[in-house]
């Protein structure tokens, strides 16, 4: 417990560098999956191709190695100055879109492909089809392993402490560098990403119940 509370600041700053990074990169790889989704269903050869090859690309490539082309490519090329945050925000943000995107298109695989037929007979486009008439249906089945990808992302997240950000992981390293128990330390970050997954887990099963009670 002297642990926590003499590093009670270091801690919460950690805590909150995980938060903000979990969320951040989170809303990118839940945007960018919806979008590359929408282009691995979509009627035009050339989105499909490219969906395909995001997800292809992405899904194997070791995040780590993303880390690195972000911190060492990207602002030498695109953005010089740009913030570590962001950084990892892109890099988590774009490894995680590749999973989303493909948990998001099981999903609408799910959706009997008569419903769509009959939206487009009625003259309405692919994206007002999609939005309107696929993806509320596939939500059901999108939520659980919605869930899993992030809770995932959050333990991924830990890759950019070693990037210069702020985060659980990088206090570890701060405190096991002053020769603080390590067994200690562990054992309180295992418990903040514990209140993290937690979180994560009750919002969506909030949400699974709440469209239960609709179906």
């Amino acid at each position: 417990m002297n642990v926590l509370l003499d590093y009670l600041p270091e801690f919460r700053t950690g805590f909150l560098g995980t938060v903000s990074l979990t969320a951040a990169s989170g809303a990118l790889a839940i945007l960018l999956g919806l979008l590359i989704a929408g282009f691995r269903v979509s009627p035009v050869p050339p989105l499909r191709a490219f969906g395909t090859a995001w997800v292809t690309l992405l899904r194997n490539t070791p995040l780590t190695l993303l880390f690195l082309v972000a911190f060492f490519v990207v602002p030498q090329i695109f953005f010089p100055g740009i913030s570590p945050f962001v950084l990892a925000t892109l890099a988590l943000g774009f490894y995680t879109s590749s999973f989303i995107c493909e948990a998001v298109r099981s999903g609408i695989n799910t959706v009997p492909l008569g419903q769509a037929e009959a939206a487009r007979s009625i003259g309405m486009t692919f994206v007002q089809t999609l939005r309107i008439i696929v993806l509320p249906q596939a939500t059901r089945t999108v939520l659980p392993p919605l869930s899993s990808i992030l809770i995932a992302l959050t333990k991924n997240s830990a890759i950019a402490g070693a990037f210069s950000n702020t985060e659980l992981f990088n206090v570890s390293k701060l405190l096991n560098d002053q020769g603080r128990p390590i067994g200690w330390i562990f054992l309180w970050i295992a418990l903040a990403y514990l209140i993290i997954t937690f979180a994560i887990s009750g919002i969506f099963r909030l949400l699974e119940r709440r469209l239960e009670v609709a179906r």
